[in-house]
């Protein structure tokens, strides 16, 4: 395909500018780690507690070696993206329910305030009483985490929805279907997108952080 000067350089500086950002984050991270380890060595920071880039990777090998560290990464890594599915699968489509049922929404609205807002970290002796110590429990205990932030996120979404373009719509006898499909769904893409960032970080602190240290206890 032919382009013109302005077309080759336009793609030329977008390419650069990739290349510069990715430059500079690479950069970024090195710098961070180079200076982390000197203070480490220096004894500038205690690395018993900060330990160190040169420690970390030493533990890793060494956890290879001496454990099936891969299983249990691949372990943790299915438990994540299993909490993962089923916490943007549920909160879409709940998100739906609330937008489609006004009454609804209103109805759960401070039940959803309210449980955005609990410590879910709270709620992990008894997960494991309920669930057992066990791949279920972690489960439960990060889809608690995302699902509701799942929720929120999407519904917020669906809600700022232009208002004009939805009333066109209805000028022209689109069903609720229609709307929701043609215009909601597509115009919340960037937030969908946004809550799935959102999410699976939520899913693996849920994994790992939260209920495995329960499940390490007993």
């Amino acid at each position: 395909m032919l382009m013109s000067k302005e077309q080759k350089n336009y793609l030329f500086q977008m390419k650069r500018n990739r290349f510069l950002i990715v430059g500079v984050q690479i950069f970024l991270v090195l710098v961070f780690l180079l200076l982390w380890q000197v203070l480490a060595d220096k004894k500038l920071i205690n690395p018993f507690i900060f330990s160190s880039p040169k420690r970390i990777v030493e533990t890793t090998i060494s956890l290879y070696h001496r454990y099936d560290l891969i299983a249990h990464i691949l372990t943790t890594l299915y438990e994540t993206m299993l909490a993962f599915g089923l916490g943007i699968g549920l909160g879409f489509v709940i998100a739906v329910l609330l937008y489609e049922f006004k009454t609804l929404a209103k109805i759960v609205d401070p039940f959803l305030t309210m449980l955005n807002s609990l410590p879910k970290v709270a709620l992990g002796p008894i997960i494991i009483i309920w669930a057992g110590a066990n791949t279920r429990a972690i489960i439960v205990m990060a889809l608690l985490i995302n699902l509701i932030i799942s929720i929120i996120t999407i519904y917020n979404g669906f809600l700022s929805t232009d208002s004009y373009k939805i009333k066109l719509l209805q000028s022209f006898g689109a069903s609720k279907l229609q709307i929701l499909t043609q215009l909601v769904i597509p115009a919340s893409y960037s937030t969908i997108i946004s809550s799935l960032k959102i999410n699976i970080s939520m899913s693996l602190i849920g994994t790992t952080t939260y209920m495995e240290k329960f499940v390490f206890k007993i």
